[in-house]
């Protein structure tokens, strides 16, 4: 905690010496043809890109418009190179960034969840992969509040975590995922109270991240190589109608049963992966087990629930669990195949010649703790 507390206060230091330190890519469209640069500034400014093949930079966009909260776009079509951006606002200027675009041959997509409980650092396990691609699977922060309730858009909690790994966010584009602590505003409390404890819209996360879709739930393709990331709000589902209520309704009339329906359907890509945030075989359970048919269709599915690595099999579909902070106590999937308690993250591994994907847990050394390689599945188009 002193080093996490030592940095934020050499950060917010520097930060008044003009230079812009917190930076984060996203993608906000559901392919990776476009990359969003974000940033903050103090005070309301104007927002500036300049970017290029080399470290000259040499183009630019901009946006008059003075905010403090900054979203641009820049294009992100080549494959295999390398693209350097700085980012402007005012007088305040940040460092050259280089960036590595997406991939012919092999992509690597690491997947981190429960960040904001992580015990040891593990950015620099993961940035050591060097990932094309980051999906966050949930609680990325402890709460929005520090004990006390704050607005819906109080989004300094999300600030704090890309300070704590400027490196990997200003680097690596990322796609997060809602977990019941990204939108708690007030304590949880024993019981629940009159007013909300979380804002199932989730106002902070979609201001801060730029994401797909409706960005609570979104979906992303990587067409090269054939893959489709879905990301659902599913998290705390025992305390839907409650003021304790965290996520959208799983419901068949709720607003993401009929999408995640209708995509699914529509869905040709060799690999399909689902993401959430709870508990698999609760998921599965659900709606009188239409969710875990539905997710079946796909690949595989992975939460970021319980702070522990895992991997289930059923019924010929694969379930995976996984934690930064990952040593706590496991409750196992009654179908687990896989299961122990240490800090880690999924490397995912696609190729395209042979077509394969290779699923890994590694702890923060490197060492793989458990690995499957996965064929498209039935009916895609590669089959």
């Amino acid at each position: 905690m002193f080093l996490r507390f030592a940095l934020l206060l050499l950060l917010a230091v520097t930060a008044r010496a003009g230079e812009i330190h917190r930076l984060w890519l996203t993608h906000q469209t559901d392919q990776p043809q476009r990359l969003m640069v974000n940033w903050e500034t103090s005070e309301p400014l104007d927002s500036i890109v300049e970017f290029g093949d080399t470290p000259a930079l040499g183009q630019s966009v901009r946006r008059t418009k003075p905010v403090k909260l900054h979203h641009l776009e820049i294009p992100f079509v080549e494959r295999n190179a390398t693209i350097h951006y700085r980012v402007r606002s005012g007088p305040q200027s940040s460092a050259v960034h280089a960036v590595q675009c997406y991939p012919t041959e092999e992509l690597r997509v690491a997947v981190i969840a429960n960040a904001g409980f992580a015990k040891v650092w593990w950015g620099d396990a993961v940035l050591a992969e060097k990932p094309h691609l980051l999906i966050s699977a949930g609680d990325h922060i402890p709460a929005l509040h520090s004990g006390h309730p704050v607005p819906s858009n109080d989004t300094s909690a999300f600030a704090n975590l890309v300070a704590l790994n400027p490196q990997l966010f200003a680097t690596t584009p990322w796609l997060p995922l809602l977990g019941n602590h990204d939108r708690e505003i007030r304590p949880r409390g024993a019981r629940p109270p009159a007013e909300p404890v979380y804002d199932v819209d989730a106002t902070a996360f979609r201001e801060f991240f730029a994401l797909p879709g409706d960005e609570w739930k979104w979906h992303f393709d990587v067409a090269e190589f054939g893959v489709r990331f879905i990301a659902l709000d599913l998290n705390h589902l025992s305390d839907q109608g409650t003021t304790w209520q965290t996520c959208h309704s799983p419901k068949k009339d709720g607003p993401q049963f009929g999408w995640y329906r209708e995509l699914m359907a529509a869905s040709r890509q060799p690999y399909v992966i689902t993401f959430y945030n709870e508990r698999n075989s609760a998921v599965r359970g659900l709606e009188g087990g239409e969710w875990g048919r539905m997710i079946g269709q796909g690949s595989l599915a992975i939460t970021g629930f319980g702070y522990y690595a895992e991997r289930a099999e059923v019924d010929g579909m694969t379930y995976y669990n996984t934690s930064v902070g990952g040593s706590g106590t496991p409750y196992p999937d009654p179908k687990s195949a896989f299961l122990k308690s240490e800090d880690h993250f999924i490397l995912l591994t696609f190729r395209r010649e042979p077509r394969e994907l290779r699923v890994a847990l590694k702890n923060f050394a490197g060492e793989v703790l458990d690995a499957k390689t996965f064929t498209p599945r039935a009916g895609s188009a590669a089959q």
